[in-house]
């Protein structure tokens, strides 16, 4: 990525060893999703890029969620904190973020992965261990362009990483919290299987963090997933020192 001129994305058609989140896998099969990659340089230092997925979240969501070219009305998208969009809490699309060097002059490049469900396939979507939701579940729209889809998200995606490499998360964070999957509702925050906190899902703050609500105090989740559990009257609440220091996966 350092020897770019500039900004590149690269699709593919179907991947055999596509990476998630976390070292998970990424199925994806010929014609049923759109995977692509977008190498970025930001001005930097790194630690400038907190929030960067949710920024991205944000962009791709609301550009699903936009009219289609062809008249058709958008996706219902909804943004999973850190890094997943959903539908009707069916996963619909994830991203990964990884960098790829800092330059002397303190730049950074930034890969940014994104895979999303087009068409439903049963022997993909048989081998994920959570619900799949696709952008033509329950429609009977003619088929979608990939290439305008494409063409559509990477100017969204452009406008969005400009805005942040200029001003940071800030003028993502209402837009995020408007798009919340969890908003108001009780998840818990489980790290290699051990359930750490539960609470109720709150916003993010100026850095990206989760906002837990415990019961007995707001509590800060720097990463993770999150999905939905069944409602509680009192969410118990188990503290742990430092929980906002590291990574943590919710679920």
């Amino acid at each position: 990525a350092g020897s770019l001129p500039g900004p590149l994305l690269l699709a593919a058609e179907s991947q055999t060893a596509g990476r998630g989140r976390a070292g998970r896998s990424w199925l994806a099969e010929p014609g049923d999703s759109l995977c692509f990659s977008l190498a970025w340089r930001f001005a930097g230092p790194l630690h400038r890029l907190s929030g960067l997925s949710l920024a991205v979240g944000v962009a791709l969501a609301e550009c699903l969620r936009a009219p289609r070219s062809d008249g058709q009305p958008g996706t219902p998208a909804m943004l999973k904190w850190p890094n997943d969009l959903l539908v009707d809490g069916a996963k619909l699309a994830g991203i990964l973020i990884e960098t790829a060097g800092a330059a002397a002059d303190d730049s950074v490049w930034v890969v940014i992965g994104v895979g999303l469900n087009v068409r439903a396939n049963a022997a993909r979507d048989a081998a994920i261990d959570q619900p799949v939701a696709t952008l033509s579940t329950g429609r009977s729209h003619p088929a979608i362009d990939r290439n305008a889809l494409l063409a559509q998200l990477a100017a969204s995606l452009a406008r969005a990483l400009v805005c942040f490499d200029r001003d940071g998360l800030a003028p993502f964070v209402s837009r995020w919290d408007a798009l919340h999957a969890h908003a108001g509702q009780p998840v818990s925050i489980v790290e290699q299987g051990r359930t750490l906190h539960q609470g109720v899902a709150l916003g993010i703050d100026a850095s990206g963090c989760l906002q837990l609500d415990t019961g007995a105090g707001i509590v800060k989740i720097a990463a993770g997933d999150v999905s939905l559990r069944a409602a509680q009257a009192s969410p118990a609440a188990t503290r742990v020192p430092n929980v906002s220091e590291g990574p943590h996966a919710l679920h």
